[in-house]
C-alpha cells in the first residue's frame, strides 16, 4: 500500500542519513541509480526526498547504502515535495518552472557537483532553447534545453 507523509521532517532526516552513507561508501548517484534500476535523475531526486521509490528499488538502495531495513518503507512513501524555501510565483507558467526546480533543484545541484566539481552553471554564458514536439501518447510536449558554461569555484 502506498503511504504519504504529512510534513518534510522525516524525509529531511532520511536524506541526511542517505548522504552520510553515500559519502562513507564513496558511491555515485549513478551507482545508486544502477542499483535501483531507474534513471539517475529520478533516483537522485528520490534519495533527496522528492519522489517515492518502488519497493524493490528502495530495498536495493537501502541494502547498498547499509541502512536499516525499515528505511525502505520511508523511501517508498510519497513525500511532501519541495526543497527550496521562499515565496511562490503566481504566474502559472513561471510557477511550473518553480515547481520543477522545487522537485529537481537539489538533484541538479548534486549531479552538477558530482560530475563537474564545486562550481556553477553560468546564466550569462548561456543559451536556452524550447521546441514543441509531438507526444507519442497524443498532444504536444515542450523540450527545453538550458546550455550554460560550467564555472568552477576557484580558491583564492
Amino acid at each position: 500500500m502506498l503511504h504519504t507523509q504529512a510534513d518534510q521532517n522525516a524525509r529531511v532526516e532520511l536524506t541526511t542519513r542517505i548522504l552520510d552513507a553515500k559519502a562513507r561508501k564513496n558511491l555515485s548517484w549513478q551507482e545508486l541509480a544502477d542499483t535501483a534500476g531507474l534513471s539517475v535523475a529520478f533516483v537522485t531526486a528520490a534519495l533527496l526526498g522528492q519522489h517515492p521509490l518502488p519497493a524493490e528499488a528502495a530495498g536495493a538502495v537501502v541494502d547498498k547504502l547499509g541502512l536499516p531495513g525499515d528505511t525502505s518503507l520511508l523511501l517508498q512513501s510519497v513525500p511532501v515535495r519541495g526543497s527550496i524555501p521562499g515565496g511562490v510565483p503566481t504566474d502559472p507558467t513561471i510557477y511550473r518552472f518553480y515547481e520543477m526546480l522545487q522537485v529537481y533543484g537539489t538533484t541538479l545541484k548534486a549531479l552538477v557537483h558530482e560530475q563537474f566539481g564545486d562550481g556553477v552553471i553560468s546564466a550569462i554564458n548561456f543559451t536556452l532553447d524550447i521546441k514543441k514536439v509531438a507526444d507519442p501518447e497524443g498532444g504536444e510536449r515542450a523540450v527545453i534545453t538550458l546550455d550554460g558554461k560550467y564555472l568552477p569555484t576557484r580558491p583564492f
